[in-house]
């Protein structure tokens, strides 16, 4: 009795530091760059298609790492992963403060955001490995705000604080690969669950290719992934876009940042609530389809919004973001047939799709903003449906027990 009351306690420990490692690892490190740039492009002598260039290639780099880490996770543990990955994540990140030219700093980008899409689908992983499906929910949601806790505080001080008082960018990128080796030593002292196989156990040592061939003859993980892909796309079009259509039409530049920071801070109010939500009512998928409205009609809105009807808008759409991660992630590790065992592979491949929709949706957003600068927010409003129609053929599948070797 007082080793599982332990265990119950350390648990929580373990739900922290995944927490912290979406906010020091992933968030912080990553949104600190748009905020950095201009003092790189001053350095570096970068032009703005440069710039546009070295934040896309992050994108593009991580693909299939979201993927290959799952699977990794799913062999090896998430512990040893998450070990191994923050480690190299900090000494990649750390490399971006040397680089001395468009090309090197293109490629120490590129190495990053390969590296580092690996952490989110084992932080998700190590939440279904500690926590039974009642509080599964919850825990995704505490994880899901430790990243967007990370994305609101990164472009907040990255650039205003830190860069001053480290002495520019790249003691700047310098102390952020620091934080995320040292999370990688505290993953190194996170304790086995006590009672339960580790993690060489038949069951996660099938090889990646079995796995991938399992999960990959799931209906209802492809259903997701196309959600995913639809509202990934949308959100990550919205991004990119809102504080340039801002500025465009008569903002502020600090209120034009400041939307897009809202949208962050808002979304981390409400991921837990959200989440809590999704366990009480003992239905994900509803929770997902109201999220998926409100996306859709906030983003749709701000085409059409002006004055205090954006800031209006940005909540509306940004009240459910994280809380949808959350939500959907949960979702796909209870999904016949993945449980805690496949769970890194099966989050992996749907991440494939956030991504492939964070890639091609911006660029086809933006290109209809020479026809009316509103339009590119009614086409990633218009992708909302996609996400609906996936949903509705969601078979939920929610079980009532811990998901250990599911």
């Amino acid at each position: 009795m007082k080793s599982r009351s332990n265990q119950s306690k350390y648990k929580w420990y373990v739900l922290a530091l995944s927490a912290l490692t979406h906010f020091f690892a992933v968030a912080m490190p990553t949104m600190c760059m748009p905020v950095l740039f201009k003092e790189i492009s001053e350095d570096l002598g970068l032009n703005l298609l440069q710039i546009g260039a070295i934040w896309g290639v992050s994108s593009v780099s991580g693909i299939l790492t979201g993927l290959i880490g799952g699977s990794l996770g799913d062999r090896f543990g998430s512990k040893r992963t998450l070990r191994l990955t923050c480690l190299l994540v900090g000494v990649a990140g750390a490399l971006r403060g040397l680089s001395g030219s468009f090309a090197t700093l293109t490629v120490t980008v590129f190495l990053f955001g390969f590296l580092v899409q690996a952490i989110p689908t084992n932080v998700h992983k190590a939440c279904a490995t500690w926590f039974s499906a009642r509080h599964l929910g919850l825990a995704n949601g505490i994880v899901s705000m430790g990243m967007a806790l990370g994305f609101l505080v990164g472009s907040m001080i990255s650039a205003t604080v830190l860069s001053p008082w480290l002495g520019g960018w790249r003691n700047v990128l310098f102390f952020y690969g620091l934080i995320s080796i040292a999370v990688s030593v505290l993953w190194h002292f996170i304790q086995p669950i006590p009672g339960k196989a580790p993690s060489a156990s038949n069951a996660n040592t099938a090889s990646l290719r079995q796995a991938l061939s399992h999960v990959v003859r799931l209906r209802s993980v492809w259903l997701l992934g196309l959600a995913m892909l639809s509202i990934g796309g949308c959100i990550q079009g919205m991004f990119g876009y809102l504080p340039l259509y801002l500025r465009e039409i008569g903002w502020p530049a600090t209120s034009a940042d400041g939307a897009l920071a809202a949208f962050h801070g808002i979304s981390a109010v409400f991921v837990i609530p959200l989440a809590l939500l999704s366990d009480r009512l003992g239905s994900r998928k509803a929770v997902l389809i109201v999220a998926t409205l409100m996306t859709a009609i906030g983003v749709g809105l701000l085409s059409i919004a002006r004055g205090p009807a954006v800031w209006l808008s940005v909540a509306v759409a940004g009240i459910v973001r994280d809380g949808f991660m959350a939500v959907l992630i949960t979702m796909i590790i209870e999904t016949r047939g993945v449980g805690v065992t496949r769970a890194g592979t099966a989050v992996g491949l749907v991440m494939v799709f956030s991504r492939l929709g964070g890639l091609v949706s911006p660029l086809l957003g933006n290109s209809l903003a020479d026809i009316t600068p509103g339009l590119p927010f009614v086409f990633w409003a218009a992708l909302a449906p996609m996400a609906l129609f996936a949903l509705y053929f969601v078979k939920e599948d929610r079980a009532r027990k811990p998901m250990i070797g599911q």
